[in-house]
Formats: structure tokens, C-alpha cells, sequence
């Protein structure tokens, strides 16, 4: 009988293991922290964090990790980072699935996530500069990713819309992507929508960044980059093979402003009216309205940048932060598909790292 339930202990607890999941967290900023927040509800149960990093300091210590005030007490206390330590915890857990979940903007980050699956990591991120990067990168992270490892990556484009899920269904069902055209970043769809002429810009920016819908630096949301980077992602994920520098991006930050400090810049947010103002009216006297708009056609031809639509258009009606995704195809030809809804805030990109990380097994 011993035997037996020797036996049957073994199996039950090679069965736990199966379902426990390893999570190293990177990065414990605004998206970082909502993450955190979501590994204590019910729903995260089976999910272990054994590490957790910003970028100075770490923490693998499991009474530490559970503390509800991680993400506060790691900017003051914790080991310095090292990546080795830290993935030596991921490493040793008996989960099955070892996790590596990058809330992080950083380029030299996101150029390891290939690496990270060829060990045999899985990784899930909203880190859009390896995917959204060059085309080099792009190509190394599908031949890792063929390689057997599975890479997470809904919260990089439409704060995690099911915008990448529903066109890679569309694709692998033999359908092909023939335009797409849309409103890609929560920020400047708010700025945009509630941008009328009334008031400067500069003064509904700052108001944007203080209610936290812009990055620290406004710049990065301007300049069009961040949304090249999602159109790319897009893109390569239907198949065009596109360079970063097949995008042509037209950016919103007077070349004056562009390698200024960020505190020179906010001081100098001014300068940003006029110009925005001389496009808002041209624009209404030809009866149009501005929108930030990412396109590319059928040719593999691709732009970002401000463009006049009518009232009618669908840009012209979108709320407060929504992603606006109008996808026509050789099926969904006769009317585009649209997929819309809020794309920015910590807690819906958060959610959709957690959907990546609880959809691997």
C-alpha cells in the first residue's frame, strides 16, 4: 500500500508542477507595478514570481517578493542587478513553465529576448523595440520562436486588443492582409480627439501627461516612433518584410526640440502651438479634422504621421484614449474589420501580459 500511494504522491506532484509557473518580472514601473498587483488576485494562483528587477536592483528573496509593497521597496533596498542570480532562481523552481515577463522599454532588454527563448525561456512582453525594431531583430526572435519557444506578445500592440491574435488567425486561415489603417497610440488619439482649437496644445499635453497618458518625455509619444513600431509589428506579423526605415514617420517635435533635455522641453512646450494651430485651422476650413493615422497598402508601402480625414471618417469618432485597428483583407474586402477600444493604461496592458503568461499552459 505504501508503495502505492508512493506512487500516487509522485504523480500527484509531478502534476502540480506541471500547472506552477516561474515568473522573473522585468521592469516594476507603472505597467510593472499594475502587473504586480494582478499576480494577488485568485486568478494568478498557480503563478510564482521568484524574481523581480528594476533597472539597479533585484529581489529573489520569496518573503520579500510577496510583500505587497514590492515595486516601493525595491527602489530603496535589494541586491544590485544581476542577471545571473536572477535567472539562477527561475532556473532551480521545479515549475514546468519558467516565465521571463519584460514591462520594460529597453532596447538592450528586448535584444536578449531571442537568447531568452533559445535557452528555452519562454518570454512574454509589452517591450516593442525587438519586434518593432529592426528587421534583423525581427528575423532572429522567428527563428528562435520556431525553435519551440513561445513569445508573448499582445500588450506591444492596442495595450492588448486582440489585434495581433485576430490577425495571425486570419493569415494562418490562408486570408492576406491588403490594407490597414488605423489610430495606434492611446496618447496621441487623446490629444487629437480632444484637440479642437480652443485651447493651446501645449496646455492639453501637460494635462495628458499629468493624467499619465503620455510617457515621462511626451517626445517619445510625438516623434511617431512608438507607433511605427506597432505598425511594423503589424506589418511583419502579415508577412511584409519591412525595414524600420521603410516607414516614413512624420514627427510632431520641431526639430528645435528634438535633442533638448527632457526638462527643457516641457519648459518649452509653447513652441508646439502655433504650428499645431496654423494645421487645426487649415484643416477646418476644408471641413476636415486632424488625426495621428499609421497606414500601409498592399504594396508594403507604410506612414505615421498627422493626416486631415472628414468628420465621417472613423478616426473622427473614437474616445478619450481608444486604438481604432481597420483591417481589410482578400475576405474583408467589401467593409474592413475593425478593432477598437481603449489603448492606453497600465491595468489593460498588465492584463494582457497576464493573458499571454496563463494562455502558455
Amino acid at each position: 500500500m505504501s508503495a502505492v500511494l508512493a506512487e500516487a504522491s509522485a504523480a500527484h506532484a509531478a502534476l502540480t508542477n506541471r500547472n506552477k509557473v516561474a515568473l522573473v518580472l522585468l521592469g516594476t514601473g507603472v505597467v510593472g507595478g499594475a502587473f504586480l498587483k494582478l499576480l494577488c488576485t485568485p486568478v494568478a494562483g498557480r503563478l510564482h514570481l521568484v524574481g523581480a528587477a528594476n533597472s539597479r536592483k533585484q529581489q529573489t528573496d520569496a518573503v520579500q517578493l510577496a510583500a505587497r509593497d514590492l515595486r516601493d521597496r525595491l527602489k530603496r533596498e535589494g541586491a544590485a542587478r544581476d542577471d545571473t542570480a536572477l535567472f539562477s532562481a527561475l532556473d532551480t523552481h521545479d515549475a514546468a513553465l519558467k516565465v521571463i515577463v519584460d514591462a520594460t522599454a529597453s532596447a538592450e532588454l528586448a535584444s536578449r529576448h531571442a537568447d531568452w527563448l533559445s535557452r528555452g525561456y519562454h518570454v512574454v512582453t509589452a517591450n516593442k523595440s525587438l519586434a518593432g525594431g529592426q528587421l534583423s531583430g525581427w528575423r532572429a526572435l522567428q527563428a528562435a520562436r520556431a525553435a519551440g519557444g513561445r513569445y508573448g506578445d499582445a500588450a506591444t500592440v492596442g495595450a492588448g486588443l486582440p489585434v495581433l491574435s485576430t490577425l495571425r488567425r486570419l493569415c494562418d486561415c490562408g486570408d492576406s492582409l491588403l490594407t490597414l489603417e488605423g489610430v495606434f497610440s492611446g496618447s496621441l488619439s487623446y490629444l487629437f480627439n480632444h484637440y479642437d482649437g480652443s485651447r493651446p496644445f501645449s496646455v492639453l499635453l501637460r494635462e495628458a501627461r499629468k493624467l499619465g497618458y503620455t510617457e515621462p518625455d511626451p517626445r517619445a509619444d510625438l516623434s511617431g516612433e512608438d507607433v511605427a513600431r506597432k505598425l511594423l509589428i503589424l506589418a511583419r506579423n502579415a508577412g511584409f518584410a519591412l525595414g524600420s526605415d521603410e516607414v516614413v514617420v512624420e514627427s510632431l517635435v520641431p526639430e528645435t526640440l528634438r535633442d533638448v533635455s527632457t526638462e527643457t522641453f516641457l519648459e518649452r512646450l509653447e513652441e508646439l502651438d502655433e504650428p499645431l494651430a496654423a494645421l487645426h485651422e487649415a484643416a477646418r476650413a476644408r471641413g476636415q479634422v486632424l488625426r495621428f493615422l499609421a497606414r500601409i497598402n498592399q504594396r508594403g508601402r507604410a506612414r505615421v504621421g498627422l493626416t486631415e480625414v472628414p468628420p465621417t471618417h472613423p478616426a473622427a469618432r473614437l474616445y478619450g484614449t481608444d486604438n481604432q485597428f481597420a483591417l481589410t483583407t482578400t475576405r474583408y474586402h467589401t467593409q474592413p474589420l475593425v478593432i477598437q477600444g481603449p489603448g492606453a493604461g497600465p491595468e489593460v496592458t498588465a492584463q494582457a501580459l497576464l493573458g499571454d503568461i496563463l494562455s502558455l499552459g
